[in-house]
């Protein structure tokens, strides 16, 4: 007897929607056989069938079974499929007499006692089931909140085996699980840190804010202490709070690695990725054998933080220049090319020199300038164009230190910056793009100067040997300065002080 029924199984962050077929004999006690490019999870979901089927009451075919996952080009990864093989098999057995079996997409690893364990990637599955046409779907009761993010599809969570047989056949009655997006992102949607934690550094949260307002990539170099990674991570308390589309692509990221956690549904906040230096290429970019997203991708939407950026290995570092530009990372095999998002906000940190004290009053510096330089020179020029800003982070005095008033608070800095990114939402007619994603011919369309700041641009474009890129970065930066005052026109201080964001260009 033949039955049939859906599931789906994730590529990469993309959902591919599966056909199960299950064929059970009449005769013949041969070992079940499970085709379509399974991976050793999925060819080992027979053992779990069985023991799922027989502990949850009911009987175990002991007749040769054929399992098909089609299509039959497409790898097959992860336990997903022991939920819909195991209804298949009851189906073929006669166990489970269901009409509407084949209106659900289903999903679900099983126990050997026939729980229903979570699996990765339900949010990717979700979307997935949605676009083909399917309004129904059954889902581990862990992931149930997950997928009833999608609008468009019906959810249903099961705890058993047992309870997913109930449910096909009319037995237990069950409302679809209803999620309330607007509740989510308010729990969800706070940060614990706050912009206000740091004392001093104001030229530093100036140039933070001007990042956060236009998407531009920044870098701090400054001493141990100084606040660099306390900075950081409040930086995404500033940027605009997420929106829906946004959160929706980045927790589908997250889903398919196994990083969501289970007592959330959504990613209402702006994630913070700080890898540590050691991180290998494949960890950061992505990659592996069955291709997955790495730090780059995990930081969609939000900060990825990378501290004693000098101590990254060099091909690690030149990596993440393409994606940089392109907001995306392409990993291709043997067996086919996957695409992940990536478009975030790098915030490099590194210390002046080996010992870190170089320029300033702590410490003496006993490093010599041959040390120096090659400390420096581990950060390759192409990628130093890339990073728009460039910010000293001095020694916070101990007067600052011990000061009550902190400075703005992050609703103060974000609303700033809102109404920067609503300038250049109307400039550009796209509410997701930035100043830092413009290319040069909108450079020249939105960036124009007046005499004495073309002169001033010019000046230090000979005394400092800047390339093209960093020409456009500095009137980039400028339109972003602009846009925070919210004066139409790019004028000289604006030119000015992006011109002082150039630092390492005037030491390297």
């Amino acid at each position: 007897m033949l039955s049939r029924l859906y599931s789906v199984t994730v590529e990469g962050i993309e959902g591919v929607l599966c056909e199960v077929e299950v064929d059970v004999s009449r005769g013949g006690f041969e070992r079940p056989v499970i085709v379509g490019l399974p991976d050793t999870a999925v060819k080992e979901s027979i053992e779990r069938v069985r023991s799922a089927i027989i502990n949850s009451g009911f009987q175990y075919p002991d007749t040769q079974s054929l399992i098909n996952l089609a299509p039959a080009d497409v790898k097959k990864i992860g336990p997903a499929f022991d939920l819909p093989i195991a209804l298949g098999i009851l189906a073929c057995s006669g166990a489970l007499q269901s009409d509407s079996i084949r209106e659900y997409v289903v999903i679900g690893e099983l126990a050997l006692d026939g729980r229903v364990r979570p699996v990765n990637g339900v949010l990717s599955m979700a979307m997935t089931a949605a676009a083909e046409g399917f309004s129904k779907m059954i889902v581990p009761l862990d992931n149930a909140n997950e997928a009833a993010v999608v609008r468009d599809i019906e959810v249903y969570p099961v705890g058993s085996l047992a309870q997913a047989m109930a449910l096909l056949t009319d037995q237990l009655p069950m409302d679809p699980t209803m999620v309330d997006l607007d509740c989510l992102f308010a729990e969800c949607g706070s940060y614990e840190e706050d912009f206000s934690d740091v004392k001093g550094q104001e030229s530093v949260k100036r140039a933070l804010t001007i990042a956060a307002a236009g998407g531009h990539n920044l870098m701090m170099i400054g001493p141990p202490g100084a606040g660099k990674t306390m900075l950081a991570q409040r930086m995404a308390t500033i940027l605009p709070p997420m929106t829906l589309p946004e959160s929706l692509e980045t927790t589908r990221i997250y889903s398919a690695v196994g990083l969501l956690k289970k007592d959330k549904a959504l990613i209402a906040t702006r994630p913070v990725r700080a890898p540590h230096h050691t991180a290998s290429g494949p960890a950061l970019v992505g990659g592996g054998t069955h291709p997955r997203p790495g730090e780059l991708s995990l930081a969609h939407h939000g900060i990825l933080f990378l501290d004693e950026f000098a101590e990254f290995p060099r091909h690690v570092l030149e990596m993440i220049r393409q994606p940089l530009e392109d907001g995306s990372v392409t990993v291709s095999r043997a067996k086919g090319t996957l695409c992940f998002p990536a478009r975030f906000i790098l915030i490099a940190a590194m210390n002046p020199c080996p010992c870190g004290y170089f320029g300033t009053r702590l410490r003496r510096c006993r490093c010599t300038p041959n040390q120096i330089e090659r400390y420096m020179s581990k950060i390759s020029g192409p990628l130093l164009d890339r990073m728009d800003i460039h910010i000293e982070v001095p020694p916070v005095e101990f007067r600052k230190l011990r000061a009550r008033r902190n400075g703005s608070g992050s609703a103060e800095v974000r609303q700033l910056v809102q109404q920067a990114r609503q300038i250049q939402a109307r400039r550009f007619g796209n509410p997701f793009m930035t100043n830092a994603t413009m290319g040069h011919k909108q450079v020249e369309a939105f960036c124009g100067l007046d005499e004495s700041a073309e002169m001033m641009l010019r000046q230090a474009m000979a005394e400092f040997a800047l390339s093209a890129r960093a020409h456009d970065k500095i009137c980039k930066v400028a339109r972003t300065i602009a846009d925070l005052e919210g004066t139409g026109a790019i004028q000289p201080e604006h030119i000015s002080e992006a011109i002082g964001y150039r630092k390492l260009d005037r030491k390297l």
